[in-house]
């Protein structure tokens, strides 16, 4: 078959005014991970009308739907993230959050929108055979015990069987409407270690008599930052930043505990085993050198998103065909991380990156806002992918 057989971003110019009304409706009613009642309900009431089976409350507030056409026997899954951030917004928009404390501000509102509009096109033509299967997911910003987790522990592979997934995420910086894609490693590890300090606290004057815990935090601030350009090959990524560092109250006592928190990112399980064990290595015996002791309490985030090699390859296809060579780029290793992950280890499949705009404001940023020009061109491109992946 030609790809002109298959969805195009034209077949969704008369529904531009439409996904652009649900997507500033979804920014304006913003819930928090495993908040997202109204949101769930109102994408679940979508797929009803539109003829799919759908699956409410998976793992939390996720809904699953699924359509089967003719007798292909393949299946595809399509994820959609759907939760906001604690963040106060200041865009000033008219459609602009109406609830304080809470936005949109990595673009859910959008990935959302584009994901039903893709489902209404595949309903409505149904020019596939085989199943697909559409992922709402919740609670992707909980930073641990995610909505990917909780609809994997709810049975999410057993209850909807598919065999590969693909995932969206837009990418503030590229021009909209232009896709970036990577095989292998896309996404970092996040994980986020707390060390706390015991020492002997004393007066200020009379250092020789106590073990002040705050050198021994500055000592081991200064020493992580050789953990990567040491112990890790340069030929690999990886990020140790110590973020905060806390200890005494005033200026003439040397107190008892000092803490510092660090985010640690990498992007391969033999990377973050390394900056684990060299980490605990490094604080337990700059601590002993002191005469302190230290607590470690290691809490591991999201793993590595890895894009498979064929599906990576499949849907840079797709989206070549869709928006032309020249709009589809090398996406870079992102520091960032993503639950997305957690499907990735046991599907085969890719988290595409679509553009946002070249001005537009960085994820999580009071002032960022999800490109309306960009949802034609992601809901196309969601059916024509599943119309390539169970073609007739």
């Amino acid at each position: 078959m030609t790809s002109n057989n298959f969805a195009s971003i034209s077949d969704f110019k008369d529904k531009e005014a439409e996904l652009t009304r649900i997507r500033r409706h979804f920014h304006a009613n913003p819930e928090l991970s495993f908040e997202e009642r109204e949101t769930a309900d109102y994408v679940a009431k979508c797929l009803e009308a539109w003829g799919y089976e759908v699956t409410r409350n998976v793992g939390g507030h996720g809904v699953v739907a699924r359509l089967t056409q003719g007798s292909g026997g393949r299946s595809i899954a399509i994820r959609a993230d759907m939760d906001a951030l604690p963040i106060t917004e200041e865009t000033g928009l008219a459609y602009a959050s109406t609830k304080p404390g809470i936005m949109h501000a990595c673009g859910h509102d959008g990935h959302t929108t584009i994901l039903l509009g893709a489902a209404e096109y595949l309903a409505r033509t149904r020019h596939f055979t085989g199943t697909v299967i559409l992922i709402f997911q919740p609670a992707e910003e909980a930073g641990k015990n995610s909505g990917a987790q909780a609809m994997i522990a709810d049975g999410l592979f057993e209850r909807f069987p598919f065999d590969a997934i693909f995932g969206l995420h837009n990418h503030p910086g590229a021009p909209a409407g232009s896709f970036l894609m990577r095989p292998g490693p896309l996404m970092a590890a996040g994980d986020t270690v707390t060390i706390t300090i015991t020492g002997r606290g004393g007066h200020a004057s009379r250092p020789h008599l106590a073990v002040d815990p705050i050198v021994v935090a500055a000592n081991l601030v200064m020493t992580l930052q050789t953990v990567v350009s040491r112990s890790i090959s340069p030929t690999e990524t990886a990020v140790v930043t110590v973020g905060t560092i806390h200890g005494g109250t005033v200026s003439n006592v040397i107190p008892e505990r000092a803490e510092i928190k660090a985010s640690v990112r990498s992007f391969s399980p033999e990377v973050r085993h390394t900056l684990e064990e060299r980490i605990r290595t490094i604080a337990g015996a700059t601590a002993e050198a002191h005469g302190a002791t230290v607590d470690i309490d290691w809490e591991r985030g999201y793993p590595v998103v890895i894009n498979s090699p064929a599906e990576t390859g499949f849907a840079t296809e797709v989206v070549t065909e869709l928006v032309g060579e020249a709009n589809v780029s090398e996406c870079p290793l992102i520091p960032g991380s993503e639950d997305f992950a957690y499907f990735l280890e046991h599907k085969p499949g890719c988290l595409l990156r679509l553009g946002n705009g070249e001005n537009s404001a960085f994820l999580h940023n009071p002032r960022y806002d999800f490109n309306d020009s960009s949802l034609t061109t992601g809901a196309a491109m969601w059916a024509r992918l599943v119309e390539r992946y169970l073609q007739l």
